[in-house]
């Protein structure tokens, strides 16, 4: 397509969520559409739809803003086509699904900048999408989802839990995915969820998780998952990755549980014998959130490829987690001070680097800004935008 034509959309779809219930507009005018014009579509979704109306925007946007990185797009859209799977979606849902979102488009953008010629070209631009994710829900000969058992689950803070499971049968995931999952204590309700260590053929699977008091999910995956309960995985997304053949060091900037891809890739670059250079900015507001460390100092006193940089915001733990902080192992690097975007930034553009970030939609924003600040090439940097 071409290049006017992806502005014009672009542009269209950035006047829809600049205002702040923008999205939550938009989202709501999909689905009031769908529902009523596709039968039965209501049932596939939970009864509370804050987190999912908020996570269709974000993909909505994560896809418009990338339309001329036609592989990522498709890629995106393939693996978001076999996650919906899990609900009961079939194909013809998803063209159903292009009609309602063009009609939130239209209803949604404002009157002045909405013409016959834009109509068209977002209907172009639905028309390709919803097929790519058509075809690929059709394709798609994977399980729907995965059964797993609880084997482990550790309270490493009062809001913090490290969860081990094992699977029913090994699910095809990268180190760097995230999964979809859902407990019997929240029947209906999916919350995504980053592995933490790399694939093997047992189908053990970690989960790190972080209580978000705003949370339908969080609250009860940290405070009442028990050992021998059953979960239902979802098919593996994203696409955070090393690209190991194109020759780039490597920059890992994580905050709190967004650790845990980052923690998944350096793991399994651990079992290999050559590998580029990896800077890793771990951060957090206390010493305390830096809740894995120790890990990956482990990690890298045995592989010098490895760099940890502790970024912390206070010096020293809050009243309610009364232990000195952790001193660094000889010849590693002692905590530095500051935001974690900005102190990432201090070292220079890294364009020369292959960039990965993860952390609350909030840290990347400001690290995205402080990096772009600092001169960092945005195609450099990734992240996973649910």
């Amino acid at each position: 397509m071409e290049a006017f034509a992806i502005a014009r959309v672009q542009l269209s779809f950035a006047s829809i969520t600049a205002t702040p219930t923008g999205p939550e507009r938009f989202a709501t005018a999909f689905y009031t559409t769908l529902w009523a014009e596709a039968a039965g579509t209501r049932d596939l979704f939970p009864a509370g739809m804050e987190g999912m109306r908020h996570r269709f925007t974000t993909a909505v946007g994560w896809v418009i803003n990338r339309l001329t990185d036609v592989d990522a797009v498709e890629a995106f859209l393939g693996q978001l086509a076999r996650d919906h799977r899990k609900y009961g979606v079939r194909p013809d849902h998803f063209r159903a699904a292009g009609h309602a979102l063009l009609v939130a488009v239209r209803e949604c953008t404002p009157l002045i900048l909405w013409t016959a010629a834009l109509e068209r070209t977002w209907s172009r631009v639905i028309g390709r999408l919803v097929e790519a994710m058509a075809v690929a829900c059709e394709e798609d000969d994977l399980p729907a989802s995965w059964g797993a058992t609880v084997v482990g689950h550790e309270r490493v803070l009062p809001d913090l839990a490290i969860i081990r499971l094992e699977t029913d049968s090994p699910i095809p995931f990268h180190a760097g995915q995230y999964m979809s999952v859902q407990i019997p204590q929240r029947p209906n309700m999916w919350r995504y969820l980053s592995a933490a260590i790399p694939p093997n053929p047992h189908g053990q699977i970690e989960f790190h998780v972080r209580r978000v008091s705003t949370g339908w999910v969080s609250p009860a995956l940290v405070g009442e998952v028990s050992v021998g309960d059953r979960w239902t995985i979802g098919p593996p997304l994203g696409g955070l990755a090393v690209d190991l053949e194109s020759g780039q060091d490597a920059l890992m900037i994580a905050s709190g549980t967004g650790l845990a891809p980052m923690r998944a890739q350096i793991m399994e670059m651990a079992m290999r014998g050559n590998n580029p250079r990896v800077h890793l900015f771990y951060g957090g507001q206390y010493p305390c959130d830096l809740y894995d460390l120790e890990t990956l100092w482990h990690i890298a006193m045995t592989n010098p490829w490895l760099t940890i940089v502790p970024v912390i915001e206070q010096p020293e733990n809050p009243w309610w987690h009364p232990f000195p902080p952790k001193e660094a192992p000889p010849g590693l690097n002692r905590p530095m001070y500051g935001k974690l975007g900005k102190v990432a930034a201090q070292f220079g553009t890294w364009a020369d680097r292959q960039i990965q970030i993860a952390g609350s939609p909030s840290m990347i924003r400001t690290t995205l800004y402080a990096l772009s600040a600092a001169g960092t090439p945005r195609q450099n940097i990734r992240f996973d935008p649910l």
